[in-house]
């Protein structure tokens, strides 16, 4: 049995919202479990631009995500789930991304129906594929399972967009019966329909909260009287860090003082892990010179 599968599976059966920063590498992985979340989330949109310096438009491949999963993952002690897009192909390639994420250590990973190469669910021109199509991808990823892989299925529609929430309710509502562990409707824009999400779907909901998106920025109070089980935050930290190094950029070229920017220079060596090490590579003479 998977222990990241399992504390995500104790962490759903609490009467809590569980809030969700987003990593997009292992640093920052490692940073959310020492500010005391309890589970991240691998990013698909922070991930790109982290990795590859390009949109999050389909155009790291399968290897790469799970590379990147990989290192996020054994950074930490706390569940990641995995962004595994569209699956990368037909009903077949969803089996094998499921059984890799989970072979990777991921506590779950998250199966979309949009039309590939997926867009980010706050951006224009998104589409999805049939029914039939979304619920064959839902029902390999569930047969991953059934053949030993242990890790829990975020299932996700974008169908609010393009066919209403009605159709995106019901595509989700099909998605837990097929194995689906957690449902994921993307993009809702006001708190009534986030309501009629939380009311009419069981088990445990997600809500994706993109600072500026469609989706109502709630205080996590209101998150959880609504229904949700996990809050997540996928570009917060990214975003975060991206206009903090633009700022000291503008310092460090106008020849300014940069310090007050900064993160203490004995702090972040702990944060990174070097005091760890020392206190490990001690009990071997061939390594204290390290």
């Amino acid at each position: 049995m998977s222990a990241s599968a399992e504390a995500l599976r104790n962490l759903l059966a609490q009467d809590k919202l569980h809030v969700m920063p987003c990593c997009f590498d292992a640093l920052s992985a490692k940073l959310i479990q020492q500010a005391g979340f309890d589970l991240t989330f691998l990013s698909g949109f922070a991930a790109s631009a982290a990795r590859i310096g390009q949109p999050d438009l389909g155009l790291m491949s399968y290897a790469e995500v799970l590379d990147q999963a990989r290192n996020s993952i054994d950074a930490v002690n706390i569940p990641l789930i995995a962004d595994g897009d569209t699956g990368y192909g037909n009903a077949m390639n969803v089996r094998r991304t499921v059984s890799g994420f989970a072979r990777a250590g991921a506590a779950a990973v998250m199966i979309e129906d949009q039309l590939a190469p997926k867009r980010c669910g706050h951006t224009p021109g998104k589409a999805v594929v049939s029914r039939q199509e979304a619920f064959d991808r839902i029902r390999a990823a569930n047969d991953a399972k059934e053949a030993g892989a242990d890790i829990l299925i975020l299932a996700r529609t974008d169908a609010r967009h393009e066919h209403g929430l009605g159709e995106a309710i019901e595509r989700a509502a099909k998605f837990k019966e097929l194995g689906a562990d957690i449902l994921f409707v993307e993009a809702p824009k006001n708190v009534e329909e986030m309501t009629t999400i939380c009311r009419e779907l069981p088990g445990p909901k997600m809500a994706n909260i993109v600072e500026g998106g469609e989706t109502p920025d709630l205080s996590h109070g209101e998150l959880k009287d609504i229904g949700y089980a996990i809050a997540a935050y996928p570009l917060t930290l990214m975003a975060s860090a991206m206009k903090a190094m633009m700022s000291t950029l503008a310092s460090l070229k106008a020849d300014e003082d940069r310090t007050p920017q900064l993160m203490d220079f004995t702090e972040l060596r702990e944060r990174i892990g070097f005091n760890d090490y020392y206190q490990v590579s001690s009990r071997y003479e061939t390594s204290k010179r390290d």
